[in-house]
């Protein structure tokens, strides 16, 4: 989970799923909790079937009033497809009119109409399915397709990344965490109440590996990890030469923090006094211990096992492996 966090933590992937996640939502309400609703419109945009109906009151009403001005008035709403919608009229389509009514009508709108046009039947327009059904079935499947493509997206720039290439730096890393052995302190004194490896590899630029301090009953003790501290040079991928080791005490209000350092990184005074702030400064040398203490625990990271990278910077600057072991006790009661 927290690798997956940490891509998420990428600007490219991090909008991809962002606009997905926001297309999705806005089909939902655009299109099943708040769909668009149109009130008010003039009756040429209105479904063909009930263009017929709107002309059938018009011309119901002009048959009763004899208003020979709203009846123009209302049929110039029709726009350009009133002639049309006129040749449907008819005592099928239109009760209580009859093809004389028909006859007078186009009479007083300009339209001529032939004989076999007038008091003809003509085919029932076609009512459009109701757009409520249409609308669920069409949300259901962008829904469906943007999903799927959400999945794809998450198999290939996270799940495919993380896991599937097994040259990764975090498999690598992964790999070589496994295959450390870790220190049997049963001989000398009470084993430990945690004990964790960890190892960065060259090229995970994400690195940061936390975890949690408990007993074995499950109680919680605090947090330690290790992550990156300090880079040189420019370019991806980051070359690391410098890391922090911390530890956190539930019973302590400070977080002991000391820093890993390259050769290069120890010996350049700069570079110390830029990092003094973070934590004491300690260099990186194979089976090296480094204690660390809080309140209440203690804790002992021991290098299992390093090496530095090779190119255009100076020997020694930056990290190409490092392995490290992270060992915590209570600490004794003075």
């Amino acid at each position: 989970m927290e690798k997956i966090m940490e891509y998420l933590r990428k600007p490219a992937i991090a909008i991809g799923l962002g606009a997905i996640l926001g297309l999705i939502l806005g089909l939902v309400i655009g299109w099943g909790i708040w769909p668009v609703e149109y009130i008010n419109v003039e009756p040429q945009h209105l479904r063909d079937d009930l263009k017929t109906d709107y002309l059938c009151m018009v011309m119901q009403s002009y048959v009763q009033t004899m208003d020979v001005d709203r009846a123009k008035a209302r049929w110039q709403l029709l726009g350009e497809s009133a002639p049309n919608v006129l040749k449907t009229i008819n005592e099928q389509t239109c009760e209580g009119i009859f093809p004389m009514d028909v006859a007078e009508f186009s009479a007083l709108v300009g339209v001529p109409l032939s004989p076999n046009e007038v008091g003809q039947p003509t085919a029932q327009p076609t009512q459009a399915p109701k757009a409520g059904g249409s609308s669920f079935w069409l949300v259901a499947v962008l829904c469906v397709v943007t999903l799927l493509v959400a999945a794809a997206l998450v198999y290939f720039l996270l799940l495919r990344k993380r896991g599937g290439k097994s040259n990764s730096p975090q498999a690598q890393a992964l790999e070589a965490s496994r295959a450390a052995v870790m220190t049997d302190y049963t001989q000398d004194h009470e084993p430990p109440v945690s004990q964790f490896m960890t190892t960065y590899v060259g090229g995970d630029d994400l690195y940061d590996d936390s975890f949690s301090i408990e007993t074995q009953t499950g109680e919680f003790l605090g947090e330690c990890g290790v992550g990156i501290s300090e880079t040189i040079g420019v370019g991806d991928p980051k070359k690391v030469t410098a890391f922090e080791v911390w530890l956190f005490d539930k019973n302590d209000i400070q977080t002991v923090t000391k820093v890993l350092m390259s050769a290069n990184a120890y010996n350049d005074p700069a570079t110390r006094s830029r990092l003094a702030s973070k934590g004491e400064a300690v260099l990186v040398e194979p089976g090296k211990h480094v204690l660390m203490e809080t309140a209440t625990l203690q804790l002992q990271a021991r290098v299992v096992d390093m090496s530095y990278g090779q190119g255009a910077l100076p020997n020694s600057s930056f990290f190409e492996r490092l392995t490290l072991e992270l060992a915590i006790w209570p600490k004794p009661k003075a």
